[in-house]
């Protein structure tokens, strides 16, 4: 049998509904970011960079991309002979058959994989955080407390806190209580999703829980262990950590990086991120072109105006338009003399000429306004939007669309368009 010391769970089968359209075809964790990246290359270079060679990453929504930009883990150095990555879809057992229900059932549904390596610790991570962290401190950390369990924790704006696990903890770090989501929080200190479990304590609780449904670490397994009074302790993060599960914070952390002075720094030499990257040509600045603290990646052919912008690998903005505080990716074509404020374009479409996305004044969403409630217009890929329309804002769009969708060549704020087969 294989030894490792400690190998890392990754979940990355989710959804990720509060992006609306976005993630219609596509899992959150394969979401491009950052104009060259997606979601999940963070904790998996995380890994690498801590020295875990081992990673087992559960997929279930929308796989297809995720399984073919993860293929077999070599941008991360994860081809490995022994251990590497691993794609842990759910399958097809003698007895009974599920989807993953949980995030505990997920882990539990693979005890086999993990049990092939007999580690000493096993890392649980999500595949939609944005953020640097070093594991190997935090397994040092849960060492030296003897722990049986450690979670990473987060100070929050308490306002904030009741979206997430919080924990209470004593002058030693030890958790002493644990609230899933309270509507009071009585602590700013929040669960970032982040888990070392011994590997003896996590095996035999998720055991004893199988036959919870929906079974999760935050609501199931981990009051549980508490219960039993396993030593459980925070181990507090002060980094950069962002979760992007909706429109507003993923907008906002990309807006984020190209700040004069980026709190989340993607050109640090000693902490890579790491991704697969096509053949691509170099970019291309036309002489009659603007850009101004942007991001551009490779393959694009600037001809117009950018602004505080996040530009994919593979996108032309043509003669005459202005890109403003938008992110714009891979192979989004915009067309000559548009303007586009504020908006979030998803791979593969295309704007046509003279077009206006995000004026006139903010309005309510008709669709879904829980999701589209951040001024932001949205598009979702492979779509098409006709010369000459106006788009408000708070908005949304997904599919090829007509010039006969807009009536009087008008999407109203807080509108939205979507093709008949189009996932909202």
């Amino acid at each position: 049998m294989v030894k490792k010391e400690m190998i890392a769970m990754l979940l990355a089968g989710g959804q990720g509904s509060r992006l609306g359209v976005l993630t219609s075809k596509v899992a959150k964790p394969a979401t491009a970011f950052g104009g060259k990246y997606r979601i999940i290359d963070f904790p998996l270079s995380n890994c690498i960079n801590s020295g875990i060679d081992t990673v087992g990453v559960l997929t279930q929504y929308q796989p297809l991309r995720l399984n073919a930009h993860i293929g077999i883990g070599i941008p991360w150095d994860l081809d490995r002979n022994v251990g590497g990555v691993t794609v842990l879809p759910p399958y097809e057992k003698s007895t009974n058959s599920e989807w993953y229900t949980g995030t505990a059932n997920a882990i539990y549904q693979n005890l086999e994989y993990m049990e092939a390596y007999n580690p000493e610790y096993v890392l649980i991570l999500s595949g939609d955080h944005i953020y640097k962290m070093d594991y190997e401190v935090m397994l040092d950390y849960h060492k030296a407390n003897n722990a049986d369990i450690t979670i990473a924790a987060l100070p929050v704006p308490i306002e904030e806190a009741s979206r997430f696990g919080v924990l209470i903890t004593d002058e030693n770090n030890r958790i002493t209580e644990f609230e899933e989501k309270p509507a009071k929080p009585r602590s700013n200190l929040a669960s970032m999703g982040i888990y070392i479990f011994s590997w003896k304590v996590l095996k035999e609780a998720l055991i004893t829980m199988s036959d919870e449904p929906g079974c999760d670490f935050g609501k199931h397994v981990i009051p549980y262990c508490h219960s039993r009074g396993d030593r459980i302790f925070a181990y507090e993060y002060n980094g950069y950590w962002k979760d992007v599960g909706t429109l507003g914070s993923y907008w906002e952390a990309n807006m984020e990086l190209v700040d004069i002075i980026p709190v989340f720094n993607l050109y640090e030499e000693f902490w890579k991120i790491y991704t697969k990257s096509d053949i691509l040509p170099p970019q291309y600045i036309s002489s009659d072109s603007v850009i101004e603290r942007s991001i551009v990646a490779e393959g694009a052919e600037v001809y117009g105006e950018v602004y505080n912008s996040v530009i994919g690998a593979g996108v032309k903005i043509g003669k005459g338009a202005v890109i403003r505080d938008s992110i714009l990716m891979q192979d989004v074509v915009v067309g000559d003399g548009t303007v586009v404020d504020k908006a979030i374009i998803a791979d593969n479409t295309e704007v046509g000429a003279n077009v206006r996305l995000g004026t006139g004044d903010f309005a309510p969403s008709k669709l879904d306004p829980r999701v589209y409630a951040f001024d932001l217009v949205t598009v979702g890929e492979d779509s098409y939007i006709p010369d000459g329309v106006t788009v408000g804002r708070n908005t949304a769009i997904s599919g090829v669309t007509a010039a006969s969708d807009y009536p009087d060549g008008e999407l109203g704020s807080g509108d939205f368009i979507i093709k008949a087969g189009e996932a909202q």
